[in-house]
C-alpha cells in the first residue's frame, strides 16, 4: 500500500479505503492506477483480485512445467468427483462421443487439435452456465 501510495501521490489509508470499498478512486487516481498495475480503465473497473491471482499463478509455471501437472488430481482436490468417476463410469462411449465432436470441429472449421479441445471446453462452459441460470 505504501508503494502505491507514494506512486499515486495519496496516503497509505487512501489505498486501503479504496481496497475496503470505502472509498472510490476519482478518474484521474483511476488512470493512474491503471497505468501502475498495467490494465486498461475497463479491466481495473471489474478488477478481479482472486482472478487476476490466478492467472499470474498460472501465468508463472514454465509451459513444460504445466504439461508435467496432473491438472486432474489438482482440480480433484476441489471437486473429488473427478477421482472418483474413473471407477464408476465407463468413460469410452463418452469419448467417442467427444472424439466425433472434436473431429467435426477440426474439419468443419480447421482447428488443430488443442484448439478444438479448447472450443469444446468453452462451450461446454456455456451448456453448463445456461443450465444454472
Amino acid at each position: 500500500q505504501e508503494e502505491a501510495a507514494e506512486r499515486l501521490g495519496v496516503s497509505r489509508q487512501t489505498i486501503s479505503k479504496w481496497e475496503l470499498g470505502e472509498t472510490l478512486p476519482d478518474i484521474r487516481q483511476a488512470k493512474r492506477l491503471s497505468a501502475l498495475y498495467r490494465l486498461t480503465l475497463d479491466e481495473l473497473v471489474t478488477f478481479d483480485l482472486d482472478q487476476r491471482a490466478a492467472e499470474e499463478l498460472i501465468d508463472s509455471i514454465p509451459e513444460e512445467k504445466q504439461k508435467e501437472i496432473d491438472w486432474t488430481k489438482v482440480w480433484a482436490r476441489k471437486y473429488p468427483v473427478l477421482a472418483a468417476y474413473p471407477q464408476e463410469v465407463d468413460a469410452r462411449p463418452y469419448a467417442q462421443t467427444l472424439e466425433g465432436l472434436l473431429d467435426r470441429l477440426r474439419r468443419d472449421h480447421g482447428y488443430g487439435a488443442e484448439d478444438a479441445f479448447l472450443v469444446l471446453k468453452d462451450i461446454l462452459a456455456q451448456v453448463w452456465n445456461q443450465r444454472k441460470a
